[in-house]
């Protein structure tokens, strides 16, 4: 990248280059590359006139939109950080994140998917019915509410809300936003990322400008990004997947980018069939749920690539079933920006799929036992940690947690089990905390899951350890079949006898309809703390 690695300079680049190529398609909206930099710069006007300040954390709640990337790109513009706020947080959440993400000013739609974020807030701070600041968040000292109040008559917004449409854009203000502009450094934070918690309160990541735009412009790299490409991304811009490597994987190369506010299927497919998407980007449940529904067709399917965070079985399904040649591997994490190790689309398939990847030019990767905290020769499991130009600065305002995340001569401890070969490859074997031990045996359930995915009637596989007098733990499964298919519990049980370590044969095995009920995090992830406690409860072993 010539030039400054900030984001208003690559976004004024891409608006002189390419002004009349489309840049997003979100919801029925389309907007060319000048057409954006001109509603960034308006908006970066506003923000502005809000009195936001450089490096002051800018709030915003609402779903995949164009309006959303206005706003991160605009508070980008000025030098101020977006806190991106999970649509699905419910009151306590809400509170946490603003609180301790210290959020200033807050940009929020009226409603998403039902839920009523006016309502929800006024439960948050009673304030917003009278003036920010309040006493429950006293930094938040203005909300602005975006777009149109569709759960409310327009008079009633509460009366310490702004609409976003009333705040100024003059040629002061404009002038004002250009200047800051010139001032944001490569080196300042872009973006606070609250990681999903699946073990607890989540932890606000703290991402500079190059961190997360060298890490998009290196993954793109891999992918084999063209400018003419068509980039299709389910992923919520509120997480990292949806930030750097969607975004900014096509601000930078001056792709298209396509999104949903949310996860239709029949909607999605029908997406990628009429804008003739050639990129994409899941984990393994988005690509299981796209292949398995009644209305998939492989002629349907325009892809040439992207990246999936999958296991080998579905990245052959992704390679065989789709039909799409150049999918690569990824493994990351938030506090890496997020992307650590991806495939090149050039790599031969079989290194795609057995998920074999080599780390970003500048970016070091390590195993360390966790028994002995030696470092691993090639090929020993241990755990994963990363080092170099893409790592978070810490987490905000938490010194403990931020020191514990580093090893004591400074590499990031991502808390994964992984193995790298004599060729410097890794591949990720599962979360450190989710692998149980089986008499005496280390099992990662992804190597389970792999091999009930290889069931022609699974569609979805989650297992997780449960207690067990003899053995301290063992495995316990929930399988959810593709539609139209049978499979009994037995049947599932000995098909894993049949092709893996007995320690590894689930104990016990539920077919479920979905994991919504039992707990997934906003990325989609199923949270396995409480599939455990769930499982503990379902066969009785508490």
């Amino acid at each position: 990248m010539s030039g400054p690695v900030t984001l208003p300079a690559i976004l004024a680049r891409r608006a002189a280059a390419t002004p009349h190529a489309e840049a997003l398609v979100i919801d029925g909206v389309r907007v060319d590359y000048r057409t954006l930099h001109e509603r960034v710069q308006s908006a970066a006007a506003r923000m502005v006139a809000a009195g936001v300040q450089h490096g002051e954390h800018v709030g915003v709640l609402m779903g995949n939109s164009v309006d959303w990337v206005v706003l991160f790109y605009a508070a980008a513009s000025i030098g101020a950080v977006t806190v991106p706020v999970n649509t699905r947080f419910k009151l306590d959440e809400l509170n946490y994140c603003l609180k301790q993400g210290d959020v200033r000013v807050l940009f929020y739609v009226d409603t998403f998917l039902n839920i009523d974020y006016t309502q929800l807030l006024r439960d948050v701070e009673p304030a917003f019915d009278a003036a920010l600041p309040g006493e429950v968040l006293p930094l938040l000292r203005r909300a602005v509410i975006v777009g149109d109040v569709a759960g409310h008559d327009a008079r009633a917004i509460p009366a310490g809300v702004e609409r976003f449409d009333a705040l100024p854009d003059t040629p002061e203000w404009r002038a004002e936003a250009a200047a800051r502009a010139q001032r944001v450094s490569p080196e300042d934070i872009l973006l606070i990322q609250y990681t999903s918690g699946t073990t607890s309160f989540p932890k606000g990541v703290l991402l500079r400008h190059r961190n997360m735009l060298m890490n998009a412009a290196a993954s793109a790299l891999r992918i084999g990004v063209q400018p003419d490409d068509r980039y299709f991304s389910v992923r919520p811009f509120f997480h990292v997947a949806g930030t750097t490597m969607s975004l900014l994987v096509a601000l930078v190369t001056g792709a298209c980018l396509l999104s949903v506010p949310s996860f239709d299927v029949a909607n999605v497919l029908t997406m990628l069939d009429e804008e003739r998407c050639t990129l994409t980007s899941g984990n393994d449940t988005i690509f299981l749920m796209m292949m398995g529904h009644p209305e998939f067709r492989r002629e349907r399917i325009h892809l040439r690539g992207g990246w999936a965070a999958a296991g080998p079985e579905i990245m052959q399904k992704i390679h065989d079933v789709m039909g799409v040649k150049y999918m690569v591997g990824a493994y990351g994490q938030s506090e890496a920006s997020p992307n650590v190790v991806l495939n090149d689309w050039r790599d031969p398939l079989e290194l795609r799929v057995a998920g074999w990847a080599a780390p970003h030019p500048g970016l070091e990767i390590r195993t360390v036992s966790q028994e002995t905290g030696e470092v691993q020769p090639a090929n020993a499991p241990g755990e994963i940690q990363v080092r170099g130009w893409s790592v978070m600065k810490g987490y905000y305002n938490k010194p403990q947690e931020t020191a514990k995340a580093f090893s004591d001569d400074g590499w990031l401890r991502t808390g994964d089990l992984g193995v790298i070969d004599a060729d410097g490859r890794m591949r990720m074997l599962g979360r450190l905390k989710d692998v149980f031990r089986v008499g005496g045996e280390n099992v990662a359930p992804a190597e389970v899951e792999e091999t009930l995915f290889s069931h022609p009637a699974v569609q979805l596989a989650q297992v997780v350890g449960v207690p067990d007098a003899r053995l301290g733990e063992v495995a316990a499964a929930f399988v959810v079949l593709r539609p139209g298919t049978q499979a009994s519990s037995e049947e599932l049980i000995a098909w894993c006898k049949s092709r893996c370590a007995n320690f590894k044969v689930p104990r016990y095995l539920q077919l479920v309809l979905s994991f919504d009920e039992i707990g997934m995090t906003g990325s989609s992830k199923v949270q396995k703390n409480k599939l455990r406690d769930y499982a503990i409860r379902e066969f009785g072993l508490a």
